[in-house]
């Protein structure tokens, strides 16, 4: 027999939201967009444990060699040696504030770049303990719940600040994800692609707020998966932002920029970024914010009306 479903969405996350039936959101300046950029740092492992799940054709590297895959390793490594150095100094040439989504395992084994980041005043948001560890439905509430709290408490331990916001390793959910971020006390998760403008999500633990990434220009997405052209890449960036700096003058948007250290660190492609954020900063009125910035705004606005 078919699956008895009700009206709307198939989940109880969050319900139906049609945009034009929503009232229009708006930035604490008025700015019709808020700008900011979600640096990813990932710690691939070179053993991992014989149960952890991870992507069976992760980007970077040739193609799949046999392990150790030397060249698939250091491919990454270098985001956190070059890549990142390069990117914070070019976001920071525009003024675009930065939060850091940053596994367990890049903040044991790289104490200098946390401390580096705080320096630069990055927000370091969650991003579970490594990026050859996913979340996956296979896993128990209590494993789950436990990666989740490990990855948490390490970084609230290296870095002295509790993480506000949670982006899951390659962006990968159980059905039960959101109830246990809530109940860990995270408030945001980027990892629903799904929308312009944060929403709440509702959870048995509380609530939490939806930040979503544009899925469609993540560096990775574009140019990794799609194989896109940097011009074209640079060419999306810059159409999606005047578009919805123009649809936001009715209803206020936001576009967060999802950045690899290791991709878009890279020497010849870094320029595509620069230009892009150098045409997107000349429009009038952009907000430049870190991801907690924008929920913090979202939860006052919503609590205005």
């Amino acid at each position: 027999m078919p699956a008895d479903r009700s009206p709307g969405m198939d989940h109880s996350h969050y319900g139906y939201s049609p945009l034009p039936d929503r009232d229009p959101l708006a930035w604490p300046g008025g700015q019709p967009l808020a700008l900011g950029a979600l640096i990813l740092l990932e710690h691939y492992e070179w053993e991992p444990p014989p149960d952890a799940y991870s992507l069976r054709n992760p980007s970077g590297g040739l193609i799949k060699l046999p392990a150790p895959d030397y060249v698939h390793l250091t491919h990454r490594e270098y985001g956190h040696r070059v890549g990142i150095f390069r990117l914070l100094d070019t976001l920071e040439r525009h003024n675009v504030p930065v939060t850091v989504a940053v596994d367990q395992l890049t903040a044991m084994h790289y104490p200098w770049l946390i401390d580096h980041l705080q320096a630069r005043e990055c927000e370091l948001v969650g991003h579970g303990i490594a990026a050859s560890r996913l979340i996956t439905s296979k896993m128990t509430e209590e494993s789950e719940a436990e990666m989740i709290d490990e990855s948490l408490d390490f970084l609230e331990k290296a870095s002295g600040q509790r993480p506000q916001g949670w982006f899951s390793p390659e962006g990968v959910e159980s059905s039960q994800t959101p109830a246990l971020l809530a109940a860990a006390g995270v408030r945001y998760v980027c990892d629903w692609p799904n929308d312009e403008q944060p929403y709440k999500m509702t959870t048995p633990a509380g609530d939490l707020v939806s930040l979503p990434l544009f899925l469609e220009i993540d560096d990775e997405f574009a140019l990794w998966r799609r194989r896109a052209s940097l011009n074209s890449w640079e060419k999306m960036i810059v159409s999606a932002a005047n578009r919805l700096h123009a649809d936001g003058q009715m209803s206020a948007r936001h576009m967060m920029l999802t950045l690899r250290p290791w991709l878009t660190g890279q020497p010849f492609r870094i320029r595509v970024l620069d230009r892009a954020l150098a045409e997107i900063t000349k429009l009038q009125d952009i907000w430049t914010a870190r991801g907690g910035d924008i929920v913090e705004a979202f939860a006052a606005f919503s609590a205005g009306n």
